[in-house]
């Protein structure tokens, strides 16, 4: 469940994950690992990796009071970014997680991750990924499709061929 803060604009973390996002990069995730997606949000992620043939646990609990699966794939409340690193950091999870670019120039996230035997790796999406936005709970039908900010997918210990993945449009 994304989510964004400008000057203008209130945090907000109800912003979906849509099926798209999933399958661009579904050649990417380990096909052979049990993968807990962690932020159940409107519940919708983990129905669009099962569908994709991933062995998936997607509950409605606290991720940080918790630690299931071998792998996580999500995308975590934008907000708790800091948190959300530093327990995965902790627990030694190998992630996917879908997260604005801008993350990767934090101080936190340098702390984390600059020093580690296992690099920060990332896929790059070929366009940008467009959030569904929740209100009570529900999406929000003709949501104007226009995310304004380009997001990753950082990856931790899931052993890419390359450190940068771009990934092609599909007439590339």
């Amino acid at each position: 469940m994304a989510g964004f803060s400008t000057k203008t604009f209130t945090k907000h973390d109800d912003w979906m994950t849509p099926f798209s996002a999933w399958d661009n990069i579904k050649q990417f995730i380990p096909k052979d690992k049990l993968i807990w997606e962690a932020f159940y949000g409107d519940g919708e992620s983990g129905t669009h990796l099962n569908k994709l043939g991933f062995n998936v646990i997607h509950e409605d609990i606290d991720f940080f009071q918790n630690d299931k699966g071998d792998i996580i794939v999500s995308n975590p409340p934008f907000t708790r970014i800091p948190e959300v690193l530093a327990r995965l950091k902790e627990i030694n999870k190998p992630f996917i997680l879908i997260m604005p670019s801008s993350k990767i120039n934090t101080q936190y996230f340098r702390k984390l991750f600059c020093n580690t035997e296992d690099p920060v790796q990332i896929i790059i999406p070929r366009q940008r990924i467009q959030f569904e936005k929740l209100v009570e709970g529900k999406k929000v039908e003709k949501q104007k499709q226009a995310c304004n900010f380009d997001c990753f997918y950082y990856c931790w210990k899931i052993g890419l061929e390359r450190d940068i993945e771009w990934l092609k449009n599909k007439n590339e």
